[in-house]
């Protein structure tokens, strides 16, 4: 409400450039508006965190700065009337409309990510995310976070702009061992052998900070690489998934690639120095895309869609994941006048 500031339950319509609300009565809605928000200049937020006790809420702020929260039974609720009202917003623009459903399954990571300042950042008192105790198969467990509200968390505070790149962004961390499930609901889902299935965006599954958030590499862990191999131009950098060769897991890793000399580069976004953890001479190589229906021989997990291999001179094979079909054929285009 805006005089008094308690919540009410209202029936919403949503018409192209205007949102009504309506009063309940006697469980019908009544004839005639309780109010409107003209959506022309109107800004939205969702998720919104303004309320700790409320996480399901979209704020709208009119182009003559009123603001109104809305509240909604469930995330899934919130998050299609969040995308629905926001197609409202910018029905006369259809390239930001088509941008907007793009971003809906997005998978495009901030360049300069850096997995400890987002822990950082979740750990401060007043902002980072909240910890509450919970219940999980009968057992209470203190300071805990559910996996939605971190997809909320992470949404919130702009290191991610969809839910799908959220979850791929939790799903980092918890690989990292950043945090760890707790409860039977989180931990289940960690015997899948897909790494986009083990972090749940779920009000019911339990994660806590792990103990040893920060991770040091020995000296021999360290790999030499010769100055020379990464001083090339950089022709192309982006994330992409690979496949490790020893655990056969999948990560998310930044590469880059670089021409005179031709190598390719990739780096651990948890890592504070900028260090490549692996890398290897383009020129030899043999470079292709593997095909979407079925999980190719040599690839471990269910990993579909997107892939495509590196073979090098030394018979090195190279299992790797891009966000979509266009830029798996990007980098083999800019990767193939390099071998």
């Amino acid at each position: 409400g805006h005089i008094v500031r308690n919540w009410k339950v209202r029936w919403f319509v949503l018409l192209q450039d205007k949102l009504l609300y309506y009063k309940i009565e006697g469980g019908k809605k009544e004839p005639s508006p309780k109010g409107r928000i003209l959506l022309d200049g109107c800004t939205i937020t969702c998720p919104c965190l303004e309320y700790e006790n409320r996480p399901l809420l979209i704020k709208l702020k009119t182009k003559t700065n009123t603001d109104y929260f809305l509240e909604c039974c469930s995330r899934e609720e919130r998050d299609s009337w969040a995308l629905d009202i926001t197609g409202a917003i910018h029905a006369g623009h259809p390239v930001q409309v088509q941008e907007l459903h793009r971003m809906k399954n997005s998978f495009r990571l901030l360049e300069n990510i850096s997995l400890h300042h987002i822990v950082e950042r979740m750990c401060d008192s007043s902002t980072g995310i909240k910890l509450t105790r919970n219940l999980g198969q009968g057992n209470r467990y203190k300071e805990t976070f559910t996996g939605s509200a971190l997809v909320d968390w992470l949404i919130s505070n702009s290191f991610a702009v969809s839910r799908f790149e959220a979850i791929t962004l939790s799903s980092m961390l918890m690989e990292e061992n950043f945090f760890k499930p707790v409860g039977a609901r989180s931990t289940e889902a960690t015997r899948y052998s897909d790494p986009s299935e083990q972090f749940l965006d779920d009000s019911t599954a339990l994660y806590m900070f792990a103990e040893s958030s920060k991770k040091n590499i020995s000296p021999k862990e360290e790999l030499q690489f010769n100055i020379s191999e990464l001083s090339g131009t950089i022709v192309k950098q982006g994330f992409l998934v690979k496949q490790g060769h020893k655990r056969k897991n999948w990560k998310v890793r930044r590469f880059v690639l670089r021409a005179d000399p031709a190598f390719l580069h990739y780096y651990d976004p948890t890592k504070e120095e900028n260090r490549p953890v692996g890398g290897f001479s383009l020129r030899g190589c043999l470079v292709s895309a593997l095909e979407d229906n079925g999980v190719p021989a040599g690839v471990k997990g269910n990993v579909q869609g997107n892939l495509f291999k590196i073979i090098t001179k030394n018979d090195i094979h190279y299992y790797i994941q891009a966000s979509s079909k266009a830029e798996r054929t990007q980098w083999i285009e800019a990767i193939k006048p390099l071998t």
